[in-house]
């Protein structure tokens, strides 16, 4: 009997559409100041976001598919908010220690997309209308993902946290304090939702990655609507928001 994907299922359409949106306006912005690395990182990670949350409309659409679940864990287990995080970590620390935690980031997520791309499918488990990182008969391949979103959490979520304290010691600065703060729950919204998929509930993974991505919009929408001084080196060096 064929599944057919419930109204929930297709909120990735949603998320698909407003990510891309998102990127377009960060590629802008990078454009704008090609020597923030930092935007650039935003940038590639709201790409990846959107690419992940297309790879769920396409299970949603067409059913599934291995190329297109292979491309998910990639894309969202895997990668996830890595790709943020880093652009926080060339935001916060110096660009030399930045780029020895890039190399070490993206070779374990080389080695990750690797082991992923070569495991074998367990095709009892494969359910037509969900994406599940169960099927991977390498069971060991998913502990590699927890680490990487252990990573993006601590300069990600805590980045953000850490600018928002900034700003409130700095009085008149409550605009960027309130852009970090909602910048800090849409970040910790998705790893919330894909805890939730090692137990079966992708259905929580869509719900929070749509919220997650309009709540980092709207903090960045803040932020770049706001004319203080920012409380970081790196962005006054090359004049930002």
């Amino acid at each position: 009997m064929l599944l057919m994907p419930q109204p929930i299922h297709y909120i990735p359409i949603i998320t698909t559409v407003f990510s891309t949106l998102f990127a377009v306006r960060l590629y802008r912005h990078w454009r704008r100041k090609p020597q923030a690395t930092y935007l650039l990182w935003w940038f590639l990670g709201l790409v990846t976001y959107a690419a992940g949350t297309l790879t769920e409309s396409l299970t949603t659409l067409f059913g599934w598919s291995e190329p297109v679940f292979r491309m998910w864990y990639i894309t969202g287990a895997l990668l996830g908010g890595a790709p943020l995080a880093q652009g926080t970590v060339y935001l916060l620390l110096t660009k030399r220690t930045a780029d020895r935690l890039s190399t070490a980031l993206l070779s374990v997520v080389a080695f990750g997309a690797v082991a992923v791309l070569l495991s074998p499918i367990n095709y009892a488990l494969v359910d037509p209308t969900r994406l599940s990182g169960k099927v991977l008969a390498w069971h060991w391949v998913r502990l590699i993902s927890p680490w990487i979103n252990l990573y993006a959490v601590v300069f990600l979520v805590g980045g953000a946290l850490w600018s928002a304290w900034k700003y409130y010691r700095d009085r008149g600065q409550a605009t960027r304090m309130w852009g970090n703060l909602a910048i800090a729950v849409g970040t910790i919204l998705p790893g919330i939702g894909g805890s939730f998929t090692r137990f079966g509930h992708v259905e929580v993974l869509y719900v929070t990655e749509l919220v997650g991505v309009l709540f980092v919009w709207i903090g960045y929408t803040v932020m770049s609507g706001d004319g203080g001084r920012s409380a970081h080196a790196t962005q006054r060096a090359v004049a930002t928001v």
